[in-house]
Protein backbone atom coordinates (compact mmCIF):
# COMPACT_ATOMS: atom_id res chain seq x y z
CA UNK A 1 0.00 0.00 0.00
CA UNK A 2 1.35 3.70 -0.62
CA UNK A 3 1.79 5.36 2.49
CA UNK A 4 0.57 8.68 3.70
CA UNK A 5 3.85 11.24 4.14
CA UNK A 6 2.72 13.47 6.80
CA UNK A 7 5.05 15.81 8.21
CA UNK A 8 4.86 16.45 12.31
CA UNK A 9 3.82 19.28 13.51
CA UNK A 10 4.22 20.95 16.98
CA UNK A 11 2.10 22.97 19.29
CA UNK A 12 5.16 25.09 19.92
CA UNK A 13 5.72 28.32 17.50
CA UNK A 14 8.93 28.87 15.79
CA UNK A 15 9.62 31.80 17.97
CA UNK A 16 8.97 29.12 21.00
CA UNK A 17 11.25 26.84 19.23
CA UNK A 18 13.73 29.12 19.11
CA UNK A 19 13.25 29.93 23.04
CA UNK A 20 13.22 25.96 23.09
CA UNK A 21 16.78 25.97 21.79
CA UNK A 22 18.37 28.45 23.74
CA UNK A 23 16.64 27.13 26.97
CA UNK A 24 18.21 23.68 26.39
CA UNK A 25 21.74 24.56 24.34
CA UNK A 26 19.89 22.68 21.16
CA UNK A 27 21.11 23.48 17.88
CA UNK A 28 17.82 24.94 15.70
CA UNK A 29 17.16 21.65 13.89
CA UNK A 30 17.68 19.51 17.80
CA UNK A 31 14.97 21.97 18.53
CA UNK A 32 12.67 20.75 15.94
CA UNK A 33 13.09 17.39 16.33
CA UNK A 34 12.18 17.50 20.17
CA UNK A 35 9.34 19.53 19.42
CA UNK A 36 7.57 17.77 16.89
CA UNK A 37 7.76 14.95 19.56
CA UNK A 38 6.06 16.19 22.75
CA UNK A 39 1.99 15.91 22.01
CA UNK A 40 1.02 17.51 25.12
CA UNK A 41 1.46 21.67 24.71
CA UNK A 42 1.95 22.05 28.92
CA UNK A 43 4.90 20.27 28.96
CA UNK A 44 6.59 21.95 31.47
CA UNK A 45 10.72 23.40 30.76
CA UNK A 46 11.64 20.60 33.29
CA UNK A 47 9.90 17.68 31.74
CA UNK A 48 11.67 18.73 28.29
CA UNK A 49 15.00 19.17 30.02
CA UNK A 50 15.20 15.56 31.21
CA UNK A 51 13.89 14.17 27.82
CA UNK A 52 16.85 16.05 26.32
CA UNK A 53 19.80 15.75 28.56
CA UNK A 54 18.77 12.55 30.71
CA UNK A 55 20.15 11.60 34.25
CA UNK A 56 19.81 9.01 36.25
CA UNK A 57 18.23 11.35 38.99
CA UNK A 58 15.41 11.13 36.88
CA UNK A 59 14.95 8.02 38.21
CA UNK A 60 11.80 7.84 41.03
CA UNK A 61 12.62 5.83 43.92
CA UNK A 62 11.46 2.19 44.31
CA UNK A 63 9.92 2.48 46.80
CA UNK A 64 7.05 3.77 45.30
CA UNK A 65 5.95 0.64 43.73
CA UNK A 66 3.68 -1.01 45.75
CA UNK A 67 4.15 -3.75 47.36
CA UNK A 68 7.68 -3.56 46.70
CA UNK A 69 8.52 -2.74 51.38
CA UNK A 70 7.04 -5.84 51.84
CA UNK A 71 8.39 -7.84 48.71
CA UNK A 72 12.15 -6.89 49.63
CA UNK A 73 11.33 -7.88 53.82
CA UNK A 74 10.28 -11.60 52.02
CA UNK A 75 13.42 -11.63 50.11
CA UNK A 76 15.72 -10.48 52.83
CA UNK A 77 14.71 -13.27 54.95
CA UNK A 78 15.03 -16.00 52.13
CA UNK A 79 18.69 -14.84 51.83
CA UNK A 80 19.23 -15.37 55.85
CA UNK A 81 17.46 -18.22 55.87
CA UNK A 82 19.39 -19.74 53.15
CA UNK A 83 16.39 -20.46 51.21
CA UNK A 84 15.75 -21.87 46.86
CA UNK A 85 15.04 -19.03 45.29
CA UNK A 86 13.31 -19.34 41.83
CA UNK A 87 13.83 -16.90 39.12
CA UNK A 88 10.44 -17.42 36.70
CA UNK A 89 11.16 -14.79 34.18
CA UNK A 90 9.72 -14.26 30.10
CA UNK A 91 11.61 -15.67 27.54
CA UNK A 92 12.53 -12.57 25.46
CA UNK A 93 14.86 -9.80 25.79
CA UNK A 94 12.36 -8.00 27.92
CA UNK A 95 12.58 -11.54 30.19
CA UNK A 96 15.54 -12.88 29.67
CA UNK A 97 17.73 -9.50 30.76
CA UNK A 98 15.10 -9.46 33.84
CA UNK A 99 16.60 -12.85 35.03
CA UNK A 100 20.19 -11.92 34.37
CA UNK A 101 19.58 -8.55 36.42
CA UNK A 102 17.80 -10.61 39.36
CA UNK A 103 20.55 -13.44 38.90
CA UNK A 104 23.45 -11.22 39.31
CA UNK A 105 21.89 -9.12 41.62
CA UNK A 106 21.99 -11.87 44.44
CA UNK A 107 24.55 -13.94 43.09
CA UNK A 108 27.43 -11.17 42.57
CA UNK A 109 26.53 -8.61 44.66
CA UNK A 110 24.24 -10.28 47.35
CA UNK A 111 26.10 -13.16 47.51
CA UNK A 112 23.39 -15.75 47.51
CA UNK A 113 25.18 -19.03 46.52
CA UNK A 114 24.45 -20.54 43.15
CA UNK A 115 23.07 -23.44 44.10
CA UNK A 116 20.37 -21.48 45.93
CA UNK A 117 19.05 -19.92 43.12
CA UNK A 118 16.34 -22.05 40.20
CA UNK A 119 16.81 -20.37 36.77
CA UNK A 120 13.17 -21.02 35.52
CA UNK A 121 12.67 -19.78 32.41
CA UNK A 122 9.16 -21.83 30.20
CA UNK A 123 9.94 -23.04 26.33
CA UNK A 124 7.76 -20.55 24.14
CA UNK A 125 6.13 -23.56 22.03
CA UNK A 126 6.33 -26.15 24.71
CA UNK A 127 4.57 -23.78 27.33
CA UNK A 128 3.49 -20.43 26.31
CA UNK A 129 4.19 -17.23 27.82
CA UNK A 130 3.95 -16.36 31.66
CA UNK A 131 3.33 -18.39 34.69
CA UNK A 132 2.29 -21.67 32.33
CA UNK A 133 0.89 -24.53 33.59
CA UNK A 134 3.57 -26.87 31.79
CA UNK A 135 5.81 -24.39 33.72
CA UNK A 136 4.45 -24.97 37.32
CA UNK A 137 3.90 -28.84 36.64
CA UNK A 138 7.74 -29.06 36.74
CA UNK A 139 8.25 -26.92 39.41
CA UNK A 140 6.16 -28.95 41.23
CA UNK A 141 8.06 -32.22 40.18
CA UNK A 142 11.31 -31.28 41.30
CA UNK A 143 13.29 -32.73 44.19
CA UNK A 144 14.18 -29.48 45.55
CA UNK A 145 11.58 -27.11 45.24
CA UNK A 146 11.90 -23.59 45.33
CA UNK A 147 10.31 -21.80 48.54
CA UNK A 148 10.49 -18.12 46.90
CA UNK A 149 9.70 -17.67 43.32
CA UNK A 150 10.06 -14.35 41.75
CA UNK A 151 8.98 -13.19 38.65
CA UNK A 152 9.48 -10.77 35.90
CA UNK A 153 8.04 -9.50 32.89
CA UNK A 154 5.24 -11.84 33.64
CA UNK A 155 2.65 -13.07 36.61
CA UNK A 156 0.02 -10.41 36.77
CA UNK A 157 -2.62 -12.32 34.66
CA UNK A 158 -1.42 -16.27 35.83
CA UNK A 159 -3.71 -15.92 39.42
CA UNK A 160 -4.68 -19.83 38.72
CA UNK A 161 -1.05 -20.77 38.37
CA UNK A 162 0.06 -18.69 40.96
CA UNK A 163 -2.68 -20.28 43.54
CA UNK A 164 -1.04 -24.02 42.88
CA UNK A 165 2.12 -22.90 43.90
CA UNK A 166 1.23 -21.45 47.07
CA UNK A 167 -1.16 -24.09 48.47
CA UNK A 168 2.52 -26.55 48.50
CA UNK A 169 4.02 -23.51 50.22
CA UNK A 170 5.72 -21.96 47.85
CA UNK A 171 5.19 -17.53 47.74
CA UNK A 172 5.48 -15.78 44.74
CA UNK A 173 6.59 -12.19 44.23
CA UNK A 174 5.30 -10.68 40.88
CA UNK A 175 7.01 -8.36 39.50
CA UNK A 176 6.07 -7.09 35.93
CA UNK A 177 4.92 -4.57 33.95
CA UNK A 178 2.16 -5.21 31.53
CA UNK A 179 -1.40 -4.55 31.99
CA UNK A 180 -3.26 -5.69 34.87
CA UNK A 181 -6.29 -7.40 34.12
CA UNK A 182 -9.93 -6.91 34.19
CA UNK A 183 -9.95 -9.41 37.27
CA UNK A 184 -7.14 -7.65 39.24
CA UNK A 185 -4.36 -8.49 40.40
CA UNK A 186 -3.25 -12.24 41.25
CA UNK A 187 -4.47 -12.33 44.71
CA UNK A 188 -2.31 -15.82 45.46
CA UNK A 189 0.80 -13.70 44.87
CA UNK A 190 2.88 -12.71 47.74
CA UNK A 191 3.53 -9.89 46.31
CA UNK A 192 2.29 -7.88 42.98
CA UNK A 193 4.93 -5.30 41.89
CA UNK A 194 3.63 -3.93 39.03
CA UNK A 195 3.72 0.04 37.79
CA UNK A 196 0.03 -0.23 35.80
CA UNK A 197 -1.79 -0.94 38.99
CA UNK A 198 -4.08 1.66 39.52
CA UNK A 199 -3.41 2.01 43.22
CA UNK A 200 0.45 2.62 42.21
CA UNK A 201 2.63 5.48 42.99
CA UNK A 202 5.14 4.67 41.08
CA UNK A 203 4.87 7.75 38.43
CA UNK A 204 6.01 6.59 35.06
CA UNK A 205 3.76 3.20 34.03
CA UNK A 206 5.79 2.71 30.53
CA UNK A 207 9.02 1.14 32.43
CA UNK A 208 9.61 -2.58 30.56
CA UNK A 209 9.93 -5.69 33.31
CA UNK A 210 13.81 -5.80 33.59
CA UNK A 211 13.71 -1.74 34.99
CA UNK A 212 10.92 -3.05 37.58
CA UNK A 213 13.34 -5.97 38.36
CA UNK A 214 16.05 -3.33 38.65
CA UNK A 215 14.45 -1.16 40.65
CA UNK A 216 13.36 -4.15 43.09
CA UNK A 217 16.94 -5.68 43.70
CA UNK A 218 18.08 -1.47 44.45
CA UNK A 219 15.75 -1.10 46.93
CA UNK A 220 16.89 -4.90 48.44
CA UNK A 221 20.27 -4.04 47.90
CA UNK A 222 18.93 -1.10 51.09
CA UNK A 223 17.21 -3.31 53.16
CA UNK A 224 20.23 -5.69 53.45
CA UNK A 225 22.44 -2.92 53.88
CA UNK A 226 19.97 -1.32 56.78
CA UNK A 227 19.87 -5.30 58.62
CA UNK A 228 23.89 -5.78 57.99
CA UNK A 229 23.25 -8.62 56.03
CA UNK A 230 25.91 -7.34 53.62
CA UNK A 231 28.18 -4.73 53.80
CA UNK A 232 27.33 -1.26 53.54
CA UNK A 233 29.92 -0.32 50.66
CA UNK A 234 28.56 -3.11 48.38
CA UNK A 235 28.09 -1.25 44.94
CA UNK A 236 25.16 -0.21 43.86
CA UNK A 237 23.47 -1.85 40.89
CA UNK A 238 24.65 0.64 38.13
CA UNK A 239 26.73 -1.81 36.34
CA UNK A 240 23.55 -4.04 35.77
CA UNK A 241 22.19 -1.04 33.61
CA UNK A 242 23.28 -2.40 30.68
CA UNK A 243 20.84 -5.46 31.02
CA UNK A 244 18.31 -2.56 31.46
CA UNK A 245 18.92 -0.92 28.29
CA UNK A 246 18.99 -3.66 26.42
CA UNK A 247 15.82 -5.22 27.69
CA UNK A 248 13.83 -1.23 27.74
CA UNK A 249 15.17 -0.91 23.65
CA UNK A 250 13.82 -4.07 22.98
CA UNK A 251 10.71 -4.31 24.42
CA UNK A 252 9.89 -1.10 22.73
CA UNK A 253 8.62 0.88 25.60
CA UNK A 254 7.73 4.53 25.92
CA UNK A 255 10.98 6.57 25.01
CA UNK A 256 9.13 9.69 25.78
CA UNK A 257 9.84 8.57 29.20
CA UNK A 258 12.67 10.80 31.47
CA UNK A 259 13.25 7.55 33.17
CA UNK A 260 13.09 5.08 30.02
CA UNK A 261 15.65 7.34 28.57
CA UNK A 262 17.81 7.85 31.19
CA UNK A 263 18.57 4.47 31.93
CA UNK A 264 18.98 3.16 28.35
CA UNK A 265 21.78 6.14 28.02
CA UNK A 266 23.53 4.94 31.25
CA UNK A 267 23.77 1.54 30.22
CA UNK A 268 25.05 2.06 26.76
CA UNK A 269 27.21 3.80 28.71
CA UNK A 270 28.36 0.69 30.87
CA UNK A 271 27.87 -1.42 27.78
CA UNK A 272 30.34 0.58 26.05
CA UNK A 273 33.19 0.20 28.27
CA UNK A 274 32.90 -3.35 27.25
CA UNK A 275 33.94 -5.42 30.01
CA UNK A 276 31.08 -7.97 30.24
CA UNK A 277 32.50 -11.23 27.44
CA UNK A 278 28.94 -11.05 25.92
CA UNK A 279 29.58 -7.39 24.55
CA UNK A 280 32.98 -8.58 23.50
CA UNK A 281 31.74 -11.09 21.45
CA UNK A 282 28.66 -9.17 19.66
CA UNK A 283 31.58 -6.40 19.12
CA UNK A 284 33.87 -8.85 17.53
CA UNK A 285 31.25 -10.16 15.31
CA UNK A 286 29.69 -6.65 14.28
CA UNK A 287 33.36 -5.61 13.60
CA UNK A 288 32.47 -2.35 15.81
CA UNK A 289 36.45 -2.08 16.85
CA UNK A 290 35.96 1.77 16.44
CA UNK A 291 32.54 2.52 17.28
CA UNK A 292 30.41 2.77 20.25
CA UNK A 293 27.12 0.78 20.84
CA UNK A 294 24.07 2.71 20.17
CA UNK A 295 20.48 2.31 20.96
CA UNK A 296 19.54 1.00 17.36
CA UNK A 297 22.55 -1.68 18.25
CA UNK A 298 20.11 -2.52 20.55
CA UNK A 299 16.85 -2.85 18.96
CA UNK A 300 18.00 -4.80 15.35
CA UNK A 301 21.38 -6.08 15.91
CA UNK A 302 21.75 -7.46 19.53
CA UNK A 303 18.03 -7.63 21.01
CA UNK A 304 17.20 -10.24 17.91
CA UNK A 305 19.65 -12.53 18.41
CA UNK A 306 19.03 -12.72 22.02
CA UNK A 307 15.19 -13.36 20.94
CA UNK A 308 15.64 -15.83 18.19
CA UNK A 309 16.88 -18.62 20.73
CA UNK A 310 13.72 -18.11 22.29
CA UNK A 311 11.38 -18.22 19.41
CA UNK A 312 12.98 -21.03 17.45
CA UNK A 313 14.13 -23.15 20.32
CA UNK A 314 15.07 -23.08 24.20
CA UNK A 315 16.06 -19.77 25.80
CA UNK A 316 18.55 -20.78 28.21
CA UNK A 317 21.23 -20.37 26.35
CA UNK A 318 20.60 -16.39 25.43
CA UNK A 319 20.31 -16.25 29.73
CA UNK A 320 23.79 -18.20 29.16
CA UNK A 321 25.02 -15.56 26.50
CA UNK A 322 24.52 -12.59 28.48
CA UNK A 323 26.16 -14.53 31.85
CA UNK A 324 29.18 -16.17 30.72
CA UNK A 325 32.37 -16.18 31.92
CA UNK A 326 34.98 -15.92 29.55
CA UNK A 327 35.14 -14.55 26.03
CA UNK A 328 35.69 -18.06 24.59
CA UNK A 329 32.29 -19.22 26.07
CA UNK A 330 30.34 -16.49 25.38
CA UNK A 331 31.41 -16.32 21.63
CA UNK A 332 30.47 -20.08 21.29
CA UNK A 333 26.70 -18.95 22.83
CA UNK A 334 26.81 -16.17 20.34
CA UNK A 335 27.68 -18.05 17.35
CA UNK A 336 24.64 -20.31 17.97
CA UNK A 337 22.38 -17.27 18.73
CA UNK A 338 23.19 -15.95 15.35
CA UNK A 339 22.53 -18.97 13.71
CA UNK A 340 19.32 -19.43 14.97
CA UNK A 341 18.88 -15.66 14.23
CA UNK A 342 19.57 -16.92 10.41
CA UNK A 343 16.77 -19.58 11.01
CA UNK A 344 14.44 -17.36 12.37
CA UNK A 345 15.02 -14.93 9.24
CA UNK A 346 14.26 -17.71 6.92
CA UNK A 347 11.21 -19.22 8.54
CA UNK A 348 9.71 -15.19 8.88
CA UNK A 349 10.30 -15.03 4.87
CA UNK A 350 8.42 -17.69 4.62
CA UNK A 351 5.61 -16.73 6.79
CA UNK A 352 5.97 -13.56 4.99
CA UNK A 353 4.97 -14.98 1.72
CA UNK A 354 1.73 -16.57 2.74
CA UNK A 355 0.61 -13.86 5.10
CA UNK A 356 0.82 -11.15 2.75
CA UNK A 357 -1.56 -13.33 0.26
CA UNK A 358 -3.91 -13.61 2.96
CA UNK A 359 -3.62 -9.98 3.94
CA UNK A 360 -4.66 -8.87 -0.09
CA UNK A 361 -7.54 -11.36 -0.21
CA UNK A 362 -8.79 -9.99 3.22
CA UNK A 363 -8.21 -6.03 2.40
CA UNK A 364 -10.98 -6.50 -0.33
CA UNK A 365 -13.65 -6.82 2.02
CA UNK A 366 -12.39 -3.70 3.82
CA UNK A 367 -11.85 -4.83 6.72
CA UNK A 368 -10.65 -2.59 9.74
CA UNK A 369 -8.10 -5.44 10.76
CA UNK A 370 -5.81 -8.12 9.23
CA UNK A 371 -6.37 -11.93 10.94
CA UNK A 372 -3.89 -14.23 9.51
CA UNK A 373 -3.53 -17.84 10.14
CA UNK A 374 -1.52 -20.70 8.69
CA UNK A 375 -1.13 -24.65 9.96
CA UNK A 376 2.52 -24.57 9.14
CA UNK A 377 3.53 -21.22 10.86
CA UNK A 378 5.77 -20.96 13.86
CA UNK A 379 5.25 -19.48 16.80
CA UNK A 380 8.11 -17.92 17.33
CA UNK A 381 8.13 -15.64 14.28
CA UNK A 382 4.49 -14.81 13.90
CA UNK A 383 4.71 -11.64 16.44
CA UNK A 384 7.43 -10.17 14.16
CA UNK A 385 5.37 -11.13 10.80
CA UNK A 386 2.14 -9.48 12.44
CA UNK A 387 4.83 -6.32 13.21
CA UNK A 388 5.72 -6.50 9.19
CA UNK A 389 1.59 -6.60 7.97
CA UNK A 390 0.62 -3.75 10.27
CA UNK A 391 3.97 -1.71 8.78
CA UNK A 392 2.80 -2.62 5.54
CA UNK A 393 -0.91 -2.00 5.49
CA UNK A 394 -0.99 0.19 8.44
CA UNK A 395 -3.50 -2.18 10.09
CA UNK A 396 -4.05 -3.65 13.31
CA UNK A 397 -2.60 -7.20 12.67
CA UNK A 398 -3.41 -10.56 14.54
CA UNK A 399 -0.88 -13.26 13.01
CA UNK A 400 -1.97 -17.24 14.91
CA UNK A 401 -0.04 -20.35 14.66
CA UNK A 402 -0.86 -24.10 15.98
CA UNK A 403 0.39 -24.70 19.16
CA UNK A 404 1.26 -27.59 21.16
CA UNK A 405 -2.46 -27.98 22.20
CA UNK A 406 -4.21 -29.10 19.11
CA UNK A 407 -7.54 -27.40 20.36
CA UNK A 408 -6.20 -24.35 20.33
CA UNK A 409 -4.26 -21.61 18.49
CA UNK A 410 -1.49 -18.75 19.95
CA UNK A 411 -1.37 -15.67 18.84
CA UNK A 412 0.41 -12.47 18.33
CA UNK A 413 -1.13 -8.80 18.00
CA UNK A 414 0.40 -5.56 16.93
CA UNK A 415 -1.26 -2.32 16.64
CA UNK A 416 -1.22 1.20 15.00
CA UNK A 417 -0.91 4.00 16.64
CA UNK A 418 -4.62 5.08 18.21
CA UNK A 419 -5.75 1.47 18.55
CA UNK A 420 -5.35 0.06 22.10
CA UNK A 421 -5.02 -4.00 20.99
CA UNK A 422 -4.86 -5.53 24.47
CA UNK A 423 -8.53 -3.72 25.20
CA UNK A 424 -9.70 -4.66 21.77
CA UNK A 425 -8.97 -8.35 22.62
CA UNK A 426 -10.35 -8.00 25.55
CA UNK A 427 -13.88 -6.44 23.95
CA UNK A 428 -13.95 -9.91 22.49
CA UNK A 429 -13.23 -12.03 25.69
CA UNK A 430 -16.01 -10.53 27.40
CA UNK A 431 -18.17 -10.51 23.73
CA UNK A 432 -17.78 -14.34 23.36
CA UNK A 433 -16.14 -15.52 26.64
CA UNK A 434 -15.44 -19.14 25.61
CA UNK A 435 -13.44 -18.80 22.22
CA UNK A 436 -10.25 -16.94 24.20
CA UNK A 437 -8.81 -19.33 26.40
CA UNK A 438 -6.13 -16.67 27.71
CA UNK A 439 -4.23 -13.44 27.08
CA UNK A 440 -2.20 -10.52 27.45
CA UNK A 441 -0.47 -7.45 26.63
CA UNK A 442 -0.94 -3.48 26.79
CA UNK A 443 -1.51 -1.07 24.25
CA UNK A 444 1.25 -1.49 21.51
CA UNK A 445 1.39 -6.09 21.57
CA UNK A 446 -0.76 -8.40 22.85
CA UNK A 447 -0.52 -12.28 22.43
CA UNK A 448 -3.46 -15.01 23.13
CA UNK A 449 -4.58 -18.16 23.09
CA UNK A 450 -7.94 -19.06 20.89
CA UNK A 451 -10.00 -21.97 19.93
CA UNK A 452 -8.85 -23.72 16.96
CA UNK A 453 -12.50 -23.46 15.75
CA UNK A 454 -13.25 -19.64 16.71
CA UNK A 455 -11.18 -17.96 13.93
CA UNK A 456 -13.65 -16.61 11.86
CA UNK A 457 -15.89 -15.68 15.01
CA UNK A 458 -12.77 -13.53 16.79
CA UNK A 459 -12.13 -12.29 12.99
CA UNK A 460 -15.86 -10.68 12.79
CA UNK A 461 -15.68 -9.78 16.44
CA UNK A 462 -11.89 -7.98 16.63
CA UNK A 463 -13.28 -6.10 13.74
CA UNK A 464 -15.96 -4.85 15.40
CA UNK A 465 -14.10 -3.95 18.70
CA UNK A 466 -11.23 -1.64 16.52
CA UNK A 467 -13.85 0.17 14.36
CA UNK A 468 -15.41 1.21 18.10
CA UNK A 469 -12.03 2.66 18.46
CA UNK A 470 -11.42 4.14 15.13
CA UNK A 471 -13.22 7.64 13.56
CA UNK A 472 -12.86 6.68 10.24
CA UNK A 473 -11.42 4.17 7.76
CA UNK A 474 -8.61 7.26 6.57
CA UNK A 475 -6.94 6.03 10.24
CA UNK A 476 -6.44 2.62 8.54
CA UNK A 477 -3.13 2.45 6.18
CA UNK A 478 0.60 2.59 6.70
CA UNK A 479 1.66 6.43 7.60
CA UNK A 480 5.51 8.01 7.69
CA UNK A 481 5.70 11.14 9.72
CA UNK A 482 8.62 13.43 8.66
CA UNK A 483 10.61 16.39 10.54
CA UNK A 484 10.49 17.90 7.25
CA UNK A 485 13.31 18.84 4.24
CA UNK A 486 17.04 19.44 4.74
CA UNK A 487 18.55 21.55 2.75
CA UNK A 488 21.32 20.29 0.85
CA UNK A 489 24.31 21.91 2.91
CA UNK A 490 22.43 20.38 6.08
CA UNK A 491 23.15 16.71 4.41
CA UNK A 492 26.74 16.06 6.30
CA UNK A 493 28.06 14.73 9.33
CA UNK A 494 27.47 17.52 11.60
CA UNK A 495 23.65 17.26 11.02
CA UNK A 496 24.34 13.53 11.99
CA UNK A 497 25.79 14.78 15.37
CA UNK A 498 23.05 17.02 16.06
CA UNK A 499 20.82 14.14 15.78
CA UNK A 500 23.02 11.39 17.59
CA UNK A 501 22.74 13.98 20.45
CA UNK A 502 19.35 13.46 20.69
CA UNK A 503 19.40 9.29 21.12
CA UNK A 504 18.06 6.67 22.41
CA UNK A 505 15.25 6.60 19.58
CA UNK A 506 12.55 4.49 19.97
CA UNK A 507 8.73 3.90 20.48
CA UNK A 508 7.08 7.58 20.86
CA UNK A 509 10.36 9.78 20.49
CA UNK A 510 11.06 7.78 17.06
CA UNK A 511 14.35 8.73 15.33
CA UNK A 512 13.89 11.41 12.37
CA UNK A 513 12.87 10.90 9.14
CA UNK A 514 13.97 13.76 6.53
CA UNK A 515 12.14 14.25 2.59
CA UNK A 516 13.62 15.78 -0.21
CA UNK A 517 13.61 15.95 -3.95
CA UNK A 518 16.11 14.51 -5.67
CA UNK A 519 17.84 12.89 -9.22
CA UNK A 520 18.92 9.60 -9.97
CA UNK A 521 22.13 9.65 -11.13
CA UNK A 522 22.50 5.51 -10.71
CA UNK A 523 20.60 2.44 -9.33
CA UNK A 524 22.05 -1.00 -8.47
CA UNK A 525 20.29 -3.94 -6.87
CA UNK A 526 22.71 -5.04 -3.71
CA UNK A 527 22.73 -7.92 -1.19
CA UNK A 528 22.42 -11.44 -1.07
CA UNK A 529 18.84 -11.59 -1.39
CA UNK A 530 18.70 -9.41 -4.69
CA UNK A 531 16.02 -7.32 -2.81
CA UNK A 532 18.13 -4.11 -1.45
CA UNK A 533 18.93 -1.17 -3.70
CA UNK A 534 21.84 1.12 -4.31
CA UNK A 535 21.01 4.54 -5.42
CA UNK A 536 23.00 7.40 -6.06
CA UNK A 537 20.87 10.65 -5.50
CA UNK A 538 22.05 14.36 -6.58
CA UNK A 539 20.61 17.71 -5.68
CA UNK A 540 21.68 20.86 -7.69
CA UNK A 541 25.59 20.71 -6.11
CA UNK A 542 25.95 17.54 -4.67
CA UNK A 543 25.47 13.85 -4.93
CA UNK A 544 24.90 11.59 -2.07
CA UNK A 545 24.66 7.82 -1.93
CA UNK A 546 21.40 5.92 -0.63
CA UNK A 547 20.66 2.75 0.49
CA UNK A 548 16.83 1.48 0.20
CA UNK A 549 16.24 -1.74 2.11
CA UNK A 550 13.84 -4.33 1.37
CA UNK A 551 12.87 -1.78 -1.91
CA UNK A 552 11.93 -4.43 -3.85
CA UNK A 553 9.44 -7.08 -3.45
CA UNK A 554 11.29 -10.14 -4.52
CA UNK A 555 14.44 -10.60 -6.50
CA UNK A 556 14.63 -9.72 -9.89
CA UNK A 557 11.47 -7.45 -9.74
CA UNK A 558 11.71 -3.68 -11.73
CA UNK A 559 13.05 -0.95 -10.66
CA UNK A 560 11.13 1.53 -9.30
CA UNK A 561 12.85 4.15 -11.06
CA UNK A 562 15.20 4.61 -13.89
CA UNK A 563 18.30 6.89 -14.16
CA UNK A 564 17.45 10.59 -14.63
CA UNK A 565 14.47 10.55 -12.72
CA UNK A 566 13.56 13.00 -10.39
CA UNK A 567 11.83 11.40 -7.28
CA UNK A 568 10.77 12.32 -3.62
CA UNK A 569 12.63 10.42 -1.24
CA UNK A 570 11.77 10.09 2.40
CA UNK A 571 15.15 8.87 3.95
CA UNK A 572 17.14 8.83 7.48
CA UNK A 573 20.05 10.20 7.63
CA UNK A 574 23.03 7.77 9.03
CA UNK A 575 26.75 6.98 9.36
CA UNK A 576 28.11 4.29 7.15
CA UNK A 577 31.71 2.98 7.91
CA UNK A 578 33.09 0.69 5.78
CA UNK A 579 36.69 -0.87 5.72
CA UNK A 580 37.94 1.66 7.85
CA UNK A 581 36.34 5.14 6.48
CA UNK A 582 33.11 6.90 7.55
CA UNK A 583 30.69 8.57 4.82
CA UNK A 584 27.26 10.39 5.00
CA UNK A 585 24.29 8.01 3.40
CA UNK A 586 20.71 8.37 3.23
CA UNK A 587 18.66 4.99 4.45
CA UNK A 588 15.89 5.48 1.98
CA UNK A 589 12.88 4.91 4.17
CA UNK A 590 9.94 5.60 1.05
CA UNK A 591 10.17 7.35 -2.60
CA UNK A 592 7.87 7.72 -5.36
CA UNK A 593 8.05 10.31 -8.59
Amino acid sequence: MIPKIIPRTSHLNESMRVQLSQTLSLSLLQSRIVANRIDDKNSCESKLAQIVHTSLKNIAPPNLLIDSDIAVKRIARAIKDNEVIGLLTDYDVDGITSHAILFHSLHDFFHVPEVNIQHLIGHRIDDGYGISQGLVDRILSTDVMPELIITADCGSSDEHRIAQLKAKGIDVIVTDHHAIPQEGIPLSAFAVINPTREDCAYPDNTIAGCMVSWLLMSQLRSELISHETIAGNVPKLSALLDFVALGTVADAVSLISPINRAVVNAGLRVMNQVKRPCWQAIKKMLARDFQFFTAEDLGFQIGPRINARSRMSDPYMALHYLSAPTLEQSTQYLLQLDQDNQTRKETEKEMLEIAFEQAIKQLRTQKWSLVIFHEKFHAGVQGIVASRLMDKFGRPTIVFSPSNDPAKLTGSARTIPGVHIRDAIEYVANESPDIIPGFGGHKGAAGLKLKIDAIDEFSLLIDKAIELQLLTKDDLSPVIYTDGELSETEINFQTIAEIKHLEPYGREFEAPIFEGDFKVQSIRVIGSEGNHLMIQLATESNSFRAVWFRALEKRNDPFPFVEGQLIHVIYQLKENYFRGNFSVQLHIVYASL
